[in-house]
């Protein structure tokens, strides 16, 4: 795949060294504490503060101002590897999340609480990679605060990294990703499938896409999500590119797969529950339908596929949540 399609995949960059192998020092959080240097990623109903194009960085002494450090759940994101923002190589960071009380008073005056659906491809690659990881690793805390195998209360450890019961640090939850394919499916004219959503507004149209099952590789998870969704048979999926989803705790996999020999492109039928209709477009179509129809926003993996078969990038500025940018 070439350069040009991977950075097109905008939630897949990065510019911080994860440093796994710091989150099992008991010790970690409190020296990154006591670090001048750290500054901490802050989240509230899964956005984060922002002011512009660009994340809002907290020291810990700012952020314990507003809220009380024992009520915080203080994850290690990593140490960044470019100078951002006047911070500069090296710099630790941390996210947190905070209640609404504290995020009514958080920031300066022009700042605001941004979603990364919508700004992500606005983001500098050390900003882009901080929210995606931290986003999915506060979505991940929310959501197992129990365990699944006695539904005991779980506590965090290693920095975030794990959750363990109070009493048990070796009965560990590790953070949970979801993979998902999503496919860009072309006929022997080499026109593109897409289809609408049953959750979107009618115009909407992308790719065909849908999880991994359990047992189950990526490439047969192709073929039968293309199927179930719009009973085209297809052949020959070949991988292209990923890019974490964390919304709440996807990982989406791009495929591109052929119609299968001796199949009718146009005997499609739209599952009708997922899918409500489907669309074949050559690529002068598409840009003639460009005021007619909705395509996902910039910052998705599907846009980045769909420019990529196209061979140029597309003006439309809407967003994954069908507003303008």
């Amino acid at each position: 795949m070439t350069d040009e399609f991977t950075q097109r995949l905008t939630l897949s960059r990065h510019a911080t060294d994860r440093r796994a192998e710091l989150r099992t020092r008991p010790a970690l959080l409190d020296e990154l504490a006591a670090d001048a240097r750290t500054r901490v990623i802050v989240l509230n109903k899964g956005k984060a503060l922002v002011a512009g194009n660009q994340l809002i960085t907290l020291t810990l002494e700012q952020l314990n101002a507003v809220t009380p450090a024992q009520s915080q759940e203080i994850i290690f994101l990593g140490i960044s590897t470019v100078e951002s923002s006047g911070e500069p190589v090296g710099t630790p960071f941390l996210a947190a999340t905070v209640e609404d009380s504290a995020a009514g008073v958080l920031g300066p005056e022009q700042s605001n609480w941004g979603d990364l659906r919508v700004l992500g491809h606005e983001l500098s690659d050390r900003d882009a990679g901080l929210f995606t990881q931290a986003l999915a690793l506060a979505n991940w805390h929310r959501t197992h605060a129990h365990a699944p195998s006695n539904g005991e209360a779980t506590v965090a450890g290693q920095a975030g990294w794990v959750r363990h019961l109070p009493e048990d640090e070796s009965a560990q939850v590790f953070p949970r990703t979801d993979p998902a394919v999503i496919v860009l499916v072309v006929d022997d004219q080499d026109r593109l499938l897409m289809g609408n959503n049953a959750m979107w507004e009618s115009n909407r149209f992308s790719l065909l896409a849908g999880y991994v099952e359990p047992g189950e590789s990526l490439e047969a998870a192709v073929i039968r999500e293309v199927f179930e969704e719009s009973g085209v048979v297809v052949t020959n999926p070949v991988y292209l590119g990923s890019q974490p989803w964390p919304f709440p705790q996807s990982l989406m996999l791009g495929f591109r797969a052929q119609v299968a020999a001796g199949f009718d492109p146009e005997n499609h039928v739209a599952d009708g529950e997922e899918i409500l209709k489907l669309r074949w477009f050559t690529r002068d179509e598409l840009k003639a339908s460009l005021d007619e129809i909705v395509l996902p926003g910039k910052v998705s993996i599907a846009r980045a596929l769909i420019e990529e078969w196209l061979g140029e990038s597309l003006d439309q500025e809407h967003t994954w949540l069908g507003q303008p940018s």
